[in-house]
Formats: C-alpha cells, structure tokens, sequence
C-alpha cells in the first residue's frame, strides 16, 4: 500500500482519528529495533514451522513425551488411538525434529528432541490456562 493510501486508511479508521505518527519510520540496519524483524523467508519457515502444531493429536503426543519416552504401543494406549494413527504422527514430528528415538531391544522409545521445545510447549500451555482463568473471572 502506497504511504499517501496509508496514510488516508488510517485517517479514516473506524477509530475517528488519525492513527499514525508524524516521524518517519526508516529501517536502519545498525539499529535493529527499527531494521526488519523477519524477513519474508524467514516468516513463512516459521509458518511451516507452526503449522506442524496445529494438529491436536500431535501436541497430545507431545504432551506425554514431555513426561517421560514411551514406545508406539504405550503412547497408542495412553491416547486411545491406534498404532498406525500413532506412528504416523511420530513420523512427521520425526521429520521436523521435534521427537526422537532410540531402540531399546525390539522396542522403540520416544522422546522430545529438545529441551527448548519442553519450555516452549509449558510456557504456551500456562498461558492458555492463565487467559481461560481471566475469562471465566
């Protein structure tokens, strides 16, 4: 959108008034708070990224691999689904590294790739409770 189409939507926003700023907002590479946070590349890796976690199956699976590794079986069992259903999530949150395995004898144990990721799945999840609370107070 053109800086003067811009300018005119924001003019006449539903809000009545004019809201944007009379500074100029330049990217400058050797400040980075005003340089591009993402680019374009960037943004829609993440997006694909995200987009692995919208299936509730997987971030059930997720959820119990945070507890403890667990083999098809078992984590068939703890989800009530069945083996194929289970390996087919396994496979593709094996395909973007979010889980992990290793054999044990004729058994195979999952786990969470990566630490980081344990944090991140608890921070979203106490956020949702702590915003479903709000809404019911």
């Amino acid at each position: 959108m053109s800086d003067n189409l811009t300018k005119l939507a924001f003019e006449n926003s539903e809000y009545g008034e004019s809201l944007h700023c009379d500074s100029p907002h330049i990217a400058d590479p050797d400040n980075p708070s005003l340089a591009e946070v993402l680019t374009v590349e960037k943004a829609q890796n993440m997006s694909e990224f995200f987009g692995f976690l919208v299936d509730a199956n997987r971030l059930r699976t997720l959820s119990i691999l945070a507890e403890k590794e667990m083999c098809v079986g078992d984590l068939a069992i703890a989800l009530q689904m069945n083996e194929s259903a289970v390996s087919h999530q396994l496979r593709t949150l094996r395909t973007i590294r979010f889980v992990n395995f290793r054999k044990q004898g004729r058994h195979v144990l999952y786990r969470l790739e990566d630490e980081n990721f344990l944090d991140f799945f608890q921070s979203v999840s106490e956020r949702l409770l702590n915003n479903s609370q709000n809404y019911l107070a």
